[in-house]
């Protein structure tokens, strides 16, 4: 069963969903972190219904500023508050009884993959971590449009923050396009494979405030790997589309306690059937070993 909570962070609220197995209490928990502009509502839902399954407390949140949660401007994508509302969720966590705080394990996808291997970096306490399809700099969706791409943001980039600093409102860019669109990413497939993603009926807001693309571009969470001290499971894409699989090998090798499962996927196929059911089984598994749930 899975109940909608809310938890502060930085004087606002973030929407928080909480999914509890059916074992008796207190619960090992796993902390979902989504990719960047995405929400609970694009496909969260069934790896809460894995996991929470497998014995496991699950704990899903929206970023502020997007989905359900407080802040304006909307579709701000901001580091520093992002991993307030990582610590927010954290702490959350150990208010509540039902939930093991000793026993808590971080998973993040495509984007939200940088968010815990930084987190895991810079935190005692994580029992483990899990990451997938992982997007480890945040240069890498831009970059493979080509450096030409990159350059059409330096005037949206400079319009926005102008306008920020003025209090003229914010100016916005798309993040995933079709090729040739001014979006942040806009390689083939890239939209078809994000739009994948979003089930009927749920309205994604595309857009971010395209100042923020200045601080992504030069966050690089690869760096850190060998900063993490709990056990690290990278599930890498071979295929990836977005970014390149070299990347996350090199972190699964760089952290101490590191390992990587190769599937032969690109960004989006690994939340679908045929690949999915595969990978969180091999999640699953790499969870059970390091959180013991009942």
């Amino acid at each position: 069963m899975t109940t909608r909570l809310t938890f502060p962070s930085g004087g606002e609220r973030c929407a928080a969903w909480l999914t509890l197995p059916q074992a008796a209490a207190p619960h090992p928990v796993v902390l979902l972190i989504h990719g960047g502009g995405a929400t609970h509502a694009m496909m969260l839902d069934q790896y809460e219904r894995w996991f929470s399954a497998a014995g496991f407390a699950v704990l899903a949140f929206d970023f502020r500023h997007l989905g359900e949660s407080d802040g304006e401007p909307r579709q701000l994508m901001s580091l520093s508050r992002y991993f307030q509302d990582i610590d927010a969720a954290l702490a959350f966590i150990r208010t509540r009884p039902e939930l093991d705080a000793a026993r808590v394990a971080l998973w993040g996808t495509s984007f939200g993959a940088s968010h815990v291997v930084a987190t895991a970096a810079r935190r005692d306490g994580i029992a483990a971590a899990v990451i997938q399809c992982p997007i480890l700099q945040g240069r890498a969706p831009a970059l493979s449009g080509g450096f030409g791409h990159l350059l059409r943001f330096t005037g949206p980039i400079v319009s926005d923050l102008l306008c920020a600093a003025l209090g003229l409102g914010r100016r916005y860019v798309q993040i995933v396009g079709r090729p040739g669109e001014l979006a942040f990413v806009n390689v083939a497939g890239a939209y078809e494979g994000w739009m994948s993603v979003v089930p009927p009926g749920v309205m994604f807001d595309g857009r971010i405030t395209a100042g923020a693309g200045l601080s992504m571009l030069l966050y690089d969470a690869s760096a850190k790997a060998r900063q993490v001290r709990c056990p690290l499971l990278v599930c890498v894409s071979d295929r990836e589309n977005l970014t390149k699989p070299e990347i996350a090998l090199r972190v699964a090798a760089e952290a101490p306690l590191g390992r990587a499962i190769r599937y032969p996927t690109d960004h989006f196929q690994v939340y679908h059937p045929p690949f999915v059911e595969r990978i969180v089984a091999d999640q699953i598994a790499f969870l059970t070993e390091h959180l013991d749930p009942e």
